[in-house]
C-alpha cells in the first residue's frame, strides 16, 4: 500500500497545479543533435519559444512557466541517461508533484521517424532512460512521449541513436518538434486521455 501511496502528495486547492516534464539526453557537446537527445531538444524549444532560459540545479537543468494556469516545471537531468530516475524521483518530491502529472520525453527506435506516441504506461522497451526510471518510481505506470526514430540496419544500434540527425530528418524534424510542444502543452491543459485521442490519432 505505501507503494501506491509514494507518489500521491498532499496539495491544496488553491495551489496551482504543478506538471513535472522531464526531455531525456546526455549532457555534453558531442551529444547535441543527436537522436538520442531529442528530449533535450524538444524542452529547448518549449523553453526558449517561452522566452526563457534554463538554470543549473540539483540533477538537472530547470525552467519553468505558467500555461492556462497550471505551471509547467521542466527539466533536462544532468545526471547522464542512465542515471535519469535520480533527477526525475528527487524533483518530483521536491516540487511535491504526482506521479499522474509526469511526462517523459524520450527517443523510439521501435517506432518509425517522424512517428510520435502518448502512452500512460507502458514498458522501458530496452531504453536504459526510462529502465532507471521505472527502477526509482517503482513502477510502469507514468506518461512517455515517444519520438520515434526507426532503426538503421547498415549500423550498430549504439552508433544510430547517438549519431546526429540525416539531411532528410532534419529536413522536418522541426514540425515534429513543434507538435511535440502541443502536445506536453496539452498534457497539462486536457490530460492525458484526451490528449492521446487527440494527438495519437492524427501522427
Amino acid at each position: 500500500m505505501w507503494l501506491f501511496n509514494l507518489f500521491k502528495i498532499k496539495s491544496n486547492s488553491n495551489q496551482v497545479k504543478k506538471f513535472l516534464i522531464v526531455g531525456l539526453g546526455n549532457i555534453g557537446k558531442e551529444y547535441l543533435e543527436t537522436r538520442h537527445n531529442i528530449g533535450f531538444t524538444v524542452l529547448d524549444y518549449l523553453i526558449k519559444n517561452q522566452g526563457l532560459t534554463f538554470d543549473e540545479v540539483k540533477y538537472a537543468l530547470r525552467a519553468s512557466f505558467k500555461f492556462k494556469g497550471k505551471e509547467f516545471i521542466c527539466i533536462k537531468p544532468t545526471t547522464y541517461m542512465n542515471l535519469s530516475g535520480k533527477a526525475v524521483n528527487y524533483w518530483m518530491r521536491k516540487e511535491k508533484i504526482n506521479l499522474e502529472n509526469v511526462l517523459i520525453i524520450t527517443d523510439d527506435l521501435n517506432i518509425l521517424f517522424s512517428q510520435l506516441r502518448l502512452r500512460a504506461k507502458g514498458s522501458s522497451g530496452g531504453h536504459n532512460g526510462l529502465k532507471n526510471i521505472e527502477e526509482n518510481l517503482k513502477t510502469l505506470n507514468y506518461s512517455r512521449l515517444r519520438f520515434g526514430i526507426g532503426r538503421e540496419k547498415k549500423s550498430s544500434q549504439i552508433d544510430f541513436v547517438l549519431g546526429k540527425w540525416g539531411k532528410e530528418e532534419k529536413s522536418t524534424l522541426e514540425n515534429f518538434i513543434i507538435k511535440c510542444s502541443e502536445i506536453i502543452l496539452s498534457f497539462g491543459t486536457d490530460g492525458t486521455q484526451n490528449t492521446m485521442n487527440k494527438y495519437n490519432t492524427k501522427i
